[in-house]
């Protein structure tokens, strides 16, 4: 069968289109792809990255005073539980069952501090060493502490983490972040009760 040129070029003309909307169908295809790889890659980037309604500046504020936090609470915590395995005297047992406790609870307070930073969106400790370059709470690393010296030590510990936490506490009004100073409330009073127990263990009958 002959093939007029008419037939020839129609051919041609048809394939031409085709070719057309294949090329705009595959660029629109690759652009939608860009977008999305785009996307995925923005997410790899930030994979850590948690949505909150809190502002930017509310997030880095409220991660820093709380991250303070957190290692002074790590601090704290081994400062007692060095005290409650290097404990002597007559009332030994007293003192290292009080002192366990209050490991107990300051070790109960760091996860839960942890995660709220990472509920709004920023990032938390994550060595001993940033631990050690973060905190507050003074280490004691002497070989004897006396037993009342190690009481009055923790009281006074305490009692500056109670300031520390009001100080947070203000940072958490500020940026109306009202479920973080809900929790450092429970903890003030937590603090307050160490500091007046240590207190009374240590004060002499006249």
């Amino acid at each position: 069968m002959l093939t007029t040129d008419n037939q020839i070029e129609l051919k041609q003309s048809t394939e031409e289109r085709t070719n057309r909307t294949l090329t705009s169908t595959n660029k629109t295809m690759n652009k939608a792809n860009s977008k999305k790889t785009s996307e995925l890659l923005q997410r790899r980037d930030a994979p850590l990255e948690t949505r909150t309604d809190l502002t930017a500046a509310a997030t880095k504020d409220i991660t820093g005073a709380m991250n303070a936090i957190l290692a002074d609470v790590f601090a704290l915590y081994l400062k007692t539980k060095n005290f409650h395995w290097h404990m002597s005297g007559p009332h030994f047992r007293d003192y290292h069952l009080l002192l366990d406790e209050h490991g107990d609870q300051l070790f109960a307070m760091t996860d839960p501090i942890a995660e709220r930073v990472r509920k709004i969106g920023g990032l938390t400790l994550k060595s001993i060493g940033q631990i050690s370059r973060t905190q507050r709470v003074l280490d004691n690393d002497a070989e004897y502490v006396e037993p009342l010296d190690m009481l009055a030590e923790l009281a006074d510990d305490n009692r500056t983490l109670v300031g520390k936490l009001r100080e947070a506490h203000n940072v958490c009004d500020d940026h109306r972040d009202v479920a973080t100073a809900s929790l450092i409330e429970v903890w003030i009073d937590e603090a307050e009760r160490r500091a007046w127990f240590l207190f009374e263990a240590t004060r002499r009958v006249n």
